[in-house]
């Protein structure tokens, strides 16, 4: 029995206009994790779904186990035979419970009748063991997506895997819940189980991962121990070239206006009946020309608070400012559009994009007002300007506006909502989580882009979980815990280590526990 568990060699796979694959090799081994490493648009969606049976490819060969793949196979087929597959985006039904979603198709039978007692008992014992705080009971709808992603993986652990392929597993979890994901891989590492990791976030590459393979333009470039690499070495291998991270440094007067562009006053919202969270008296404002970075855990109360600014929720209680001048409450939307308030949402496959619909018609659905004839008609030479206009500003990777939005790569499709937003001319632009599941090309561009709005003299709220993102692209941070805010601080005088006690802690106990970690002196 040779080592390697997996053994892929010069794999093919076309779409009309597309060589998405073009001679990829992979090669995993036995009881190792193997990262695998490319930009948005590399082949490596597609690469996976060709793994798991959901795609067939044109050319070459898949041996798995010993034995050979048929390019035919089923997904059904693929995971009998240990392969099982977690999708970037999640696979679940949200009106069933969390132990339906991880035994739907393979319930547990007594009887002739499904035996729910058995399926909610094994469902939370697997919950527990992963050391999750995780009722199987509860509607999916209800969790946040940071927990839905780890229902996706406990859904994939009842499943007897030989190899698990997890597409960006981490892009919506907290730091805690990364940490119980790498415990877990490191314990089906030891129990011989294989698992291929694609992610953008390097620094877990190298934390977790054996090897790698890095694919470019649907093809391979190269493999090796991860070991024997710097995070250096592997973004160049992705991008072909060196990428320097940037920091916003430029100066910006507009950020002393004295004039917010927007301001929320004293934000309060009653928990419901599902699982909204509580919002406590929460005031924050943002300036012209200044990017305000929001930081917190999962849950803390980021988004909701967003979108509460966006009008997607409603408040109990406060007031919105726009220019100083209070907004009549904001019933949807449209009314923050209205007021040129706009939002790239934290889930671009269920709250922005139209995935059956064109590109050209995502990005400029918002402004078709802007782009009539005669008042009735679209002029389609207009449409079409706007559409090469952002391709070009934002390189977004497309060979036709005409192709649907769903064919683009994650990265591609973040780029044309933040295009739509851009094509309105907002005042006030909230981002969510804008690099979530993209390359560090592609992410380095979209900081550029935020630069280049808040340089325009738009006030941008930029939100992320990744504490040295939210660092390099603001001017100002606020801090969230539990639905409250807790500080805010200048991006100059902000560390990991300030804005993590804020964010754990408050204001008034970081304080008290930064004094008790200091030394004493004795007289």
């Amino acid at each position: 029995m040779t080592s390697e568990l997996l053994l892929v060699e010069d794999l093919h796979k076309s779409f009309p206009g597309v060589k998405a694959l073009a001679g990829v090799r992979l090669a995993v081994e036995r009881g190792e994790v193997h990262a695998l490493l490319g930009e948005n648009g590399a082949g490596k969606s597609t690469l996976l779904k060709v793994l798991a049976g959901a795609q067939a490819a044109d050319g070459g060969s898949m041996v798995f186990d010993g034995q050979a793949l048929h390019p035919r196979d089923t997904p059904r087929q693929r995971q009998h035979a240990g392969i099982v597959t977690i999708y970037q985006e999640f696979n679940l039904l949200p009106a069933l419970s969390v132990a339906e979603n991880m035994r739907i198709g393979r319930e547990p039978v007594r009887g002739g009748l499904i035996d729910w007692k058995k399926m909610f008992a094994d469902a939370q014992a697997l919950l527990d063991g992963m050391g999750l705080d995780l009722d199987a009971g509860t509607e999916v709808k209800r969790l946040s997506v940071g927990r839905q992603q780890m229902v996706e993986i406990a859904k994939a652990l009842t499943l007897q895997a030989k190899l698990i392929v997890m597409d960006e597993p981490t892009a919506a979890l907290s730091a805690r819940e990364v940490d119980t994901l790498h415990a877990i891989v490191r314990t089906l590492k030891a129990r011989g189980v294989s698992v291929v990791y694609v992610s953008h976030r390097l620094g877990e590459v190298k934390d977790i991962c054996d090897r790698y393979t890095v694919l470019r333009d649907g093809r391979y470039v190269v493999s090796g121990a991860v070991a024997d690499v710097t995070v250096a070495d592997l973004v160049r291998s992705m991008v072909g070239r060196d990428v320097e991270v940037l920091r916003r440094t430029s100066a910006r007067p507009a950020a002393e206006a004295p004039v917010a562009a927007l301001k929320a006053e004293r934000i309060t919202r009653r928990s419901t009946a599902g699982s909204a969270l509580k919002l406590h008296d929460m005031s924050i404002e943002v300036r012209r020309g200044e990017i305000l970075g929001f930081a917190g855990l999962v849950g803390a109360g980021r988004t909701e608070l967003a979108r509460v600014i966006f009008g997607a929720d409603a408040c109990e209680s406060g007031a919105i400012y726009l220019g100083g001048a209070r907004l009549e409450r904001l019933q949807s939307p449209r009314d923050a559009l209205r007021n040129g308030i706009t939002l790239v949402p934290e889930d671009r496959k269920q709250q922005g994009c139209f995935l059956c619909y064109s590109i050209r018609s995502n990005l400029t659905l918002p402004s078709l007002a802007r782009l009539r004839k005669w008042g009735v008609f679209i002029d389609e030479a207009r449409e079409r300007e706007l559409l090469e206009h952002y391709r070009r500003r934002l390189k977004i990777k497309m060979t036709d506006g005409a192709a649907a939005i769903g064919t683009l790569s994650g990265g591609n499709q973040q780029k044309v909502l933040l295009a739509r937003c851009m094509a309105l001319k907002p005042g006030v632009l909230i981002v969510d989580e804008p690099t979530r599941g993209i390359d560090i090309g592609a992410k380095v561009e979209v900081h550029q882009a935020l630069f280049a709005l808040a340089d325009e003299g738009v006030a941008v709220i930029a939100i992320s979980s990744e504490l040295p993102e939210v660092m390099a692209i603001s001017d100002r941070i606020a801090t969230f815990r539990a639905g409250r805010i807790t500080g805010v601080v200048s991006a100059a005088d902000a560390s990991e280590e300030k804005l993590m006690s804020l964010m754990a802690f408050g204001a008034d106990e970081a304080s008290a526990a930064d004094a008790a970690a200091s030394p004493s002196i004795q007289r």
